[in-house]
């Protein structure tokens, strides 16, 4: 009897020891399959956790290993660290798509670093687009602190590498929604830069010349960013017989001279062939300089000659300034006469209007204010071929007056508010036009011109756009120009400095070349939209001591009733039946 019961405990031992070597295998087995494959449910509304199908393609189109180095490692805040694990969250799903094409590892370029290597290191990194940011900590125990921190990516695909950066600064944003709008921007960021590797050669475009554009100091910042993307030529117009076809698009900047009738057929069939445009158009002449010496000027049309081409296509800018209390200031000086020391005060004016984007179009979804400087209306027009987006509008009180106009400084003698009382529908500033263009010259041109075009140039004349093609126009040419000071050189585009704000001009403009240029579609992921879904602090203290008791209590409280479950059926299961060892005896 003994001998049996001896041998029963050591063939159960046996059965356990059995149990959990394979349930060890199992979980071992999971998890190294967990680790290799990777399956999700988003469940968020805004689709947080889905790539969208523009980035699903570019990474299903990489040939090579990009790998992508995050700097942002170390100890920090709640808010950094939550980044941290966002990018880490979406890298993750980057390699869950593209697979061994995908690496990606944390480095602090700090650490374990005294202070004249790490000089050496920052500029390393400043070479590359990479700088640090100056965090100030607030700690219980450490109290005041500042570290040097990189909120930066660097990727390198093909041989070629180029920085993201991670964390945003918003204007009129709290430090939780920045963050929460740089977690948005992830994917956008990412995809787009393994996009611009993946190209050998940059896109190329055209700034066109010869009818008074702007070239100098005030489009230095526009060349000058637009070249770290695309390869930009300045085009002479007038001295050119077309308009290349291997330029992706073409940029007319604040024209102020009449563009002829051979400069606009040039034109013309650059769209025709699919070519696209981005129109900066000030359609009024409102000197500046003048309005400072005199105190008042009068703004008249410039006479363009462009006023058919583009209602051709299915727009028209007026000949009219944007006037509106969403604006920026400007410096006046003002003071008693006879006054020694005038003084200068910041008053807002009404002429410099700030565009607020309300478009949800990828363009200018999550962007920062856009101001203009002596903006004009666009009309669209009533074109069923031609679709037709407003990318920025004035607000509800814009109103415009016609020109000619007389402007006067006189006017910020009078407090906007009681200027600006009646609600009106907001006036588009640039527009967006999609479509299938018709030729402003169809049925106006002499056949004998036609067979020269066809004879000397080999090109014939065409009416019409054989697929859909794009083009963006802005009634304003000074949202794509950068101020320029003696003692500080060009500035960013969007920078004020009367109030030290950057806004989002820069970006805009980017945009906008970008959607013309690129028919990835990328910019949807740059579109999403993270929403920030905050607690009810009365909720919370209200109901604190119910939530702590629920976390705390009822997962202490489930274990002991399974525990209590388990121990009774497992003493039923084994414990002997009442008698059965007597009657053995």
């Amino acid at each position: 009897m003994a001998t049996n019961a001896s041998n029963k405990r050591k063939q159960q031992k046996r059965q356990a020891v059995t149990r959990i070597v394979i349930l060890a295998a199992i979980l071992i087995c999971v998890n190294m399959l967990a680790a290799r494959f990777h399956a999700g449910l988003d469940l968020t509304k805004e689709k947080k956790f889905t790539l969208t199908g523009a980035t699903k393609q570019v990474l299903a189109d990489m040939d090579d290993v990009a790998v992508i180095t995050v700097y942002l490692d170390g100890k920090f805040p709640a808010g950094f660290q939550r980044l941290k694990e966002a990018t880490r969250e979406q890298l993750q799903s980057f390699r869950d798509q593209a697979g061994a094409n995908i690496k990606f590892q944390y480095n602090d370029p700090f650490a374990g670093k005294d202070d004249e290597e790490r000089v050496k290191v920052a500029k390393i990194l400043a070479d590359k687009g990479v700088f640090p940011v100056n965090l100030q900590m607030q700690g219980e125990e450490e109290g005041y602190s500042e570290k040097f921190i990189f909120p930066w990516a660097l990727v390198q695909y093909k041989g070629r590498e180029t920085a993201v950066r991670l964390l945003e600064n918003k204007l009129g944003m709290s430090p939780l929604e920045n963050l929460n709008y740089s977690e948005s921007q992830l994917e956008y960021k990412f995809a787009s830069a393994i996009h611009r590797l993946e190209v050998a050669e940059k896109p190329a475009i055209a700034y066109v010349m010869g009818h008074g554009e702007t070239l100098g100091f005030n489009t230095y910042d526009l060349l000058t960013t637009l070249g770290e993307q695309y390869k930009v030529d300045t085009l002479d117009l007038p001295n050119s017989l077309y308009i290349p076809a291997y330029y992706k698009a073409i940029i007319i900047n604040r024209p102020t001279l009449p563009v002829d009738e051979k400069d606009k057929f040039k034109i013309d069939q650059y769209i025709m062939n699919g070519g696209r445009v981005l129109w900066a158009i000030d359609q009024l002449n409102t000197p500046m300089d003048s309005l400072a010496a005199n105190g008042y000027v009068m703004s008249l049309d410039y006479g363009l000659n462009l006023d058919d081409q583009l209602f051709k296509y299915g727009a028209r800018i007026n000949s009219t300034l944007i006037e509106d209390n969403q604006c920026l200031p400007m410096p006046v000086m003002y003071g008693q006469p006879g006054d020694d020391q005038p003084r200068m005060e910041l008053r807002s004016w009404m002429y410099f209007p700030l565009f607020i984007p309300e478009s949800s179009h990828p363009i200018v979804k999550n962007l920062d204010g856009v101001f203009g400087l002596y903006s004009s209306t666009i009309d669209t027009l009533g074109n069923p071929e031609v679709q037709k987006t407003v990318l920025l509008q004035s607000s509800k009180y814009g109103r415009k007056t016609i020109a000619p106009a007389r402007i006067s400084l006189s006017m910020l003698q009078y407090p906007l508010d009681a200027m600006f009382k009646d609600v009106r529908t907001p006036l588009p500033v640039a527009v967006l036009l999609e479509g299938e263009f018709k030729s402003v010259f169809h049925n106006r041109l002499h056949p004998n011109f036609l067979q020269v075009l066809k004879d000397s140039l080999k090109q014939d004349f065409k009416k019409s756009c054989d697929t859909q093609n794009r083009m963006i126009i802005i009634a304003d040419g000074n949202m794509l120009e950068n101020e320029y000071s003696q003692k500080t050189g060009p500035t960013d585009m969007g920078y004020w400095k009367f109030t030290n704000t950057l806004f989002a001009n820069k970006t805009f403009v980017l945009n906008c070349v970008e959607y013309l240029v690129d028919n990835s579609n990328l910019l949807e992921a740059r579109a999403k939209d993270t929403k920030l879904r905050l607690l009810d602090n009365n909720r919370i203290k209200q109901e604190e001591q119910k939530w702590q008791i629920i976390n705390i209590g009822l997962p202490v409280l489930l274990v002991l009733v399974f525990a209590s479950a388990y121990i009774f059926f497992r003493k039923r299961k084994y414990e002997k039946p009442a008698g059965s060892a007597s009657s053995k005896n």
